[in-house]
């Protein structure tokens, strides 16, 4: 009974001696939220997000991602991106700023950044009216000095006033839906989807770009573009090719349940078959499996198989990924993982020794119901590109049409 009393009495004075704390309560304030990444040489690299009932919605020119894994406790935010890694976390300094970091742990990437609610202006206005037109195609090198970084780009924008979009296509995909500003005459384009944050600034006339690109705060390059309406890119069919010595394309990868499977299985045989060469962190090959899995529900007497090459660090992260991808996509085609740790193209190589080389993420190979390849695509033309993305597709459904036709 004593010792009770004891304790009772203990309790008591701590208790009466600790002062209450009442920590703020913060929300996302209903409306537009400019975002502005820290990048390299005390650049910004903005973007805009609005408020929605279910979260956030990410705006990039005529694109609109959604996002609603949203956590707010006290004064802290998460934002995470809908099938990416990327994640914004920060904390609200008071009820209109949030102030953070865009996190990619797998990379040890880390880009600091400033939220402001009200504001709707990507790049704010001080050099007055355009003083070029730069509506139309570009012949664009990057790094043209550094061979070994080198490679050629069509850079493909409409400009209205001020007010700039459209994107740069390489030969293994596109910067997708860049949107900015052209004031005197200096070109801004920023773009922000939860994997890649991408930073275009140029000086431009009518006819020339001079410029640099920024991608987060890990890496920037020079570029150089001339007007030229009738400038092409090489074909995308001839990039890639199975190396003399090798009769076929196949592989032997584990699925999320730990099944292998193989382009052989009987399963499979006799079939149209399609392999995707992707990542779950590539925004190009989000695009295509957009596409892909829309054409295999409309047509399931044609196989498609996805080769994951992940730079989660671990295996159990790598399959993570897959299957948020499957599930938020609604992917109805396996995804197999091929390499976890990295996504070096060289590494990737390794794991499929018939390719040249893996020059693309993504990358597909089109094979006939004998087990011959007639077909491997590098790269992909995503919704940004416009008229080559509804030629692809026609390209696309056209082939595939002859091969099941055979």
């Amino acid at each position: 009974m004593q010792k009770f009393y004891i304790l009772l009495i203990g309790f008591t004075l701590v208790s009466c001696g600790q002062k209450e704390t009442k920590k703020e309560v913060y929300s996302l304030k209903d409306g537009s939220w400019r975002v502005a990444l820290k990048v390299q040489d005390a650049k910004e690299l903005p973007f805009i997000f609005t408020t929605t009932n279910k979260g956030i919605e990410i705006h990039n020119a005529e694109e609109r991602i959604s996002v609603d894994d949203i956590t707010i406790k006290d004064d802290s935010i998460t934002i995470k991106m809908d099938v990416y890694e990327g994640v914004l976390k920060g904390k609200f300094t008071d009820a209109n700023t949030i102030k953070g970091e865009f996190v990619k742990v797998s990379l040890d990437r880390y880009v600091p950044f400033t939220a402001t609610f009200g504001e709707t202006t990507r790049f704010s206005n001080t050099k007055g009216e355009a003083k070029a037109t730069i509506t139309g195609n570009w012949e664009t090198v990057f790094s043209p000095d550094v061979e070994a970084d080198r490679y050629i780009a069509k850079g493909i924008f409409k400009q209205n006033g001020n007010t700039v979009t459209g994107t740069f296509r390489t030969t293994t995909g596109d910067y997708r839906y860049l949107e900015g500003t052209l004031n005197g005459d200096q070109l801004q384009l920023s773009t922000f989807d939860g994997a890649h944050a991408f930073l275009f600034t140029a000086t431009v006339t009518d006819s020339t770009m001079t410029g640099e690109f920024q991608s987060g705060n890990h890496w920037k390059e020079p570029f150089t573009a001339k007007r030229n309406e009738t400038y092409e890119l090489p074909d995308a069919k001839g990039l890639t090719y199975i190396k003399e010595g090798y009769d076929e394309f196949n592989f032997s990868f584990p699925d999320s349940s730990g099944k292998m499977i193989s382009l052989s299985d009987e399963s499979l045989k006799g079939t149209v078959r399609i392999v995707q060469i992707m990542g779950t962190w590539c925004p190009n090959c989000l695009d295509e499996s957009k596409y892909y899995s829309n054409y295999a529900k409309n047509n399931p007497d044609v196989k498609f198989v996805a080769l994951a090459f992940e730079y989660a660090k671990t295996e159990e992260k790598a399959f993570n990924s897959i299957k948020r991808l499957q599930k938020r996509l609604q992917i109805p085609y396996p995804i197999l993982l091929a390499q976890f740790g990295t996504s070096d193209k060289k590494k990737a190589q390794e794991k499929l020794p018939m390719l040249n080389h893996v020059l693309s993420y993504p990358t597909s190979i089109f094979i006939d119901k004998k087990g011959k390849v007639r077909r491997i695509h590098t790269g992909f033309n995503g919704p940004a590109t416009g008229d080559k993305y509804i030629a692809f597709k026609k390209d696309f459904e056209n082939f595939v049409s002859m091969l099941q036709n055979e």
